[in-house]
């Protein structure tokens, strides 16, 4: 049974999920919340909270947390390159797909963006269309452009 704890945030109320001292999920609001779930906080939830309240107030750049998505064999690969992205930097699907060795599967790299179970913390919101646009985001497009300012601006620093 997964843990969870609800922050407010400068992006609106998030709900952070872990399992066996590792988290499992990231998401927006109460009503993504997953079924498996109690809620009850727990250190490793309070450290998630204020490392993103960190994040999001611009004094940190990556999280020091352990990190356990659930998904497939091929979404984790994915997943486990979107955390190589450096803050402040994007990259296309296409870019993606290459860093993983498979140069044809831009549109399996968007399903995996979009399964993505911990936003911000597999920063999800660095993949942008290859035409440069943005496209996307589980949280909206709105919160993925707050997010590419904030590290934009943060980068300049």
């Amino acid at each position: 049974m997964k843990q969870i704890a609800f922050y407010q945030t400068m992006l609106g109320l998030v709900g952070i999920a872990e399992k066996n001292g590792a988290l499992t999920d990231l998401f927006f609001g109460r009503e993504h919340q997953p079924q498996d779930s109690v809620e009850r906080e727990t250190p490793l939830l309070r450290e998630a909270a204020k490392q993103l309240k960190e994040y999001l107030a611009g004094k940190r750049k990556t999280f020091e947390l352990a990190l356990a998505p659930e998904g497939t064999s091929f979404r984790k690969t994915v997943w486990g390159a979107l955390r190589e992205i450096p803050y402040g930097e994007t990259r296309s699907y296409k870019q993606v797909a290459t860093v993983i060795g498979q140069p044809g599967a831009s549109r399996a790299i968007g399903m995996a963006n979009n399964k993505n179970p911990l936003l911000i913390l597999i920063p999800c919101h660095r993949v942008i269309s290859n035409s440069g646009k943005l496209v996307g985001y589980a949280a909206g497009l709105d919160v993925k452009e707050k997010l590419l300012e904030l590290e934009k601006h943060r980068v300049r620093r």
